[in-house]
């Protein structure tokens, strides 16, 4: 009976050991980049997909936060990098803001659903495309990503290149990625006008001129 009771005790211990640790506190391990931490939490049975009060998950906080080795524990553990927090975030789309194509790299393994998008209806590639993240939209590119994708602001992916871009360098490559992949340079925005039309507008004249080389009318 003796024995029945410290093995009951030891039971208990153990089990408390594995709840210490709250799902916020998990989630800001990895938004820390603690990857030692996280890995020895989901030996000790924490849940991968654990969620803080915004509806973060972990593999998200690690994909802001840039830890590749957070990421790729998480990722093997077989985090579900699709969730969307509050904001619509998650671990894919949240690559297309930071430009971490190591982070992405991982990501990628997990096969994250292409066409999901974010609160401004975009996939992963329009805000890549937007921030000028060279390497990002060359990687993404190579995926089945829809290049022609249309956001609820009526934008594509070259659109915001030519719109919220700068017009230098880094802008440049990712139209000139972009129309090597075949983007439609006539798609225009809700008011009809092209990636042309703007990049004139805003004196993004060496686009433009990669533009009409490439076989643009307007």
């Amino acid at each position: 009976m003796r024995e029945l009771t410290l093995l009951a005790l030891l039971l208990l211990v153990g089990c408390g050991r594995r709840d210490q640790v709250s799902a916020p506190e998990f989630v800001e391990f990895a938004a820390r980049g603690d990857a030692a931490r996280v890995q020895a939490l989901l030996e000790d049975g924490a849940d991968v997909n654990s969620r803080d009060p915004s509806g973060r998950t972990a593999v998200t906080a690690a994909v802001y936060g840039g830890h590749v080795a957070a990421v790729r524990a998480l990722v093997e553990a077989g985090a579900d990098v699709d969730l969307q927090d509050d904001t619509r975030a998650n671990a894919f789309l949240a690559c297309g803001e930071t430009g971490n194509v190591a982070v992405l790299r991982e990501v990628l393994r997990a096969e994250p659903d292409l066409g999901r998008t974010n609160r401004f209806g975009g996939t992963a590639l329009i805000p890549a495309a937007d921030h000028g993240h060279v390497d990002t939209v060359r990687e993404l590119l190579r995926t089945e990503i829809d290049v022609d994708h249309v956001n609820d602001l009526g934008w594509t992916a070259l659109l915001e290149a030519v719109i919220l871009g700068d017009g230098g360098q880094s802008h440049h490559q990712v139209v000139r990625l972009l129309i090597a992949a075949g983007a439609d340079l006539e798609l225009g925005d809700s008011e009809g006008r092209t990636p042309l039309t703007h990049a004139r507008e805003r004196g993004h004249e060496e686009i433009a001129r990669l533009l009409e080389r490439a076989g643009a009318k307007r």
